[in-house]
């Protein structure tokens, strides 16, 4: 397939065009550089070993949009929509900004698709969806809800998307709820970089080892938990970018109007864990401080991925040990992220 691939030069995006590529994909890229850095460009395509084409604009551009999906010369097969803020605290402050960017853009994009014909849409949703009260192992079955803007704005897109497919039979829909993604590409070329303070946890403790910050917060100690620290899933960004392709590939030969996986490692890893598994990859002491919990913030929190292992065939195969190792990899390689 052709694939657009929306904020396709952001974290999740990067590691997700290289696969793609690498399993036999064209791929053109939509990123307004909003929370991404030009130079990952560079390295996706040494890293790919041939260029990516790279269309710097706002997908909320209809008329742009338009141009590049109504171009005969290059008809555009799929499109991977990840471009989105993502920063739950931020969104609390700045819900209409938000709403505007997130919802907004997956209408724009959904609307170019039916106005050129093209079927097959992946959305990056996220295990927010499920709100505060999911009891755990969390399944696709489960009733959405949120506790925050940034939640709000990816249910409502899953709904919009639901509504258009009822509407539009001829569409075949992903939505990808994906848990909570770490990790870098093993090169340690390209991973995550957080424009400002990171909001998740592995990116502030990688720069807490390299010497960026002096000491990682741990919100709550007191959970019902095995050491009363949050627990969450995590998943390599690298299992993560598989999960998009096979899901694409499945979407592609499948009648299915709208599908719904869980993307997450189904297993818990506590802050504490973390912690210790990253001191284990960089050799380096992690100071932190216990403070006060985070409103909102869940006890436990990890995906049951059965229905992606047994319709998709994926899995996750990285483990927290390779998780905290590629991670220090990238941010030993570059401790200040991506040159500007």
């Amino acid at each position: 397939m052709r694939v657009l691939v929306t904020g396709g030069a952001g974290y999740i995006g990067s590691h997700t065009v290289l696969q793609l590529l690498s399993a036999g994909h064209d791929v053109v890229v939509v990123d307004d550089f909003s929370n991404a850095r030009p130079t990952v460009v560079d390295r996706m395509e040494e890293l790919a070993g041939r260029p990516v084409p790279v269309h710097a604009f706002d997908v909320a551009d209809a008329t742009r949009l338009d141009a590049l999906l109504g171009n005969p010369a290059a008809p555009v097969d799929a499109v991977v929509h990840f471009a989105a803020f993502k920063a739950v605290g931020e969104s609390v402050a700045r819900p209409v900004d938000y709403y505007r960017n997130n919802v907004f853009s997956t209408l724009q994009v959904v609307d170019a698709m039916l106005r050129h014909g093209i079927p097959h849409l992946v959305f990056s949703s996220s295990a927010t969806v499920y709100g505060a009260h999911a009891p755990v192992p969390m399944t696709e079955n489960l009733p959405t809800s949120a506790t925050n803007p940034y939640g709000w704005s990816k249910v409502m897109s899953e709904q919009i998307l639901r509504d258009v497919v009822a509407a539009n039979p001829q569409l075949r829909v992903a939505l990808l709820r994906y848990f909570n993604p770490v990790g870098a590409h093993p090169s340690g070329r390209i991973g995550e970089d957080p424009s400002d303070v990171p909001n998740n946890l592995m990116p502030y403790i990688a720069q807490v080892a390299v010497g960026r910050r002096e000491r990682l917060a741990v919100f709550g100690d007191d959970y019902d938990t095995p050491d009363g620290t949050g627990v969450r899933d995590y998943i390599h960004v690298e299992d993560l970018a598989a999960g998009h392709v096979a899901a694409l590939e499945w979407i592609g030969s499948h009648d299915r109007p709208l599908s719904v996986w869980n993307l997450g490692s189904g297993e818990g890893t506590s802050v504490l864990e973390l912690v210790r598994a990253f001191e284990r990859a960089s050799g380096r002491a992690i100071p932190f401080e216990v403070v006060a919990r985070r409103p909102g913030d869940v006890a436990v929190s990890y995906a049951d991925p059965t229905l992606a292992e047994q319709e998709l065939g994926w899995g996750t195969t990285r483990t927290v040990d390779d998780m905290c190792a590629d991670t220090w990899r990238w941010q030993q390689a570059n401790p200040d992220g991506y040159p500007a």
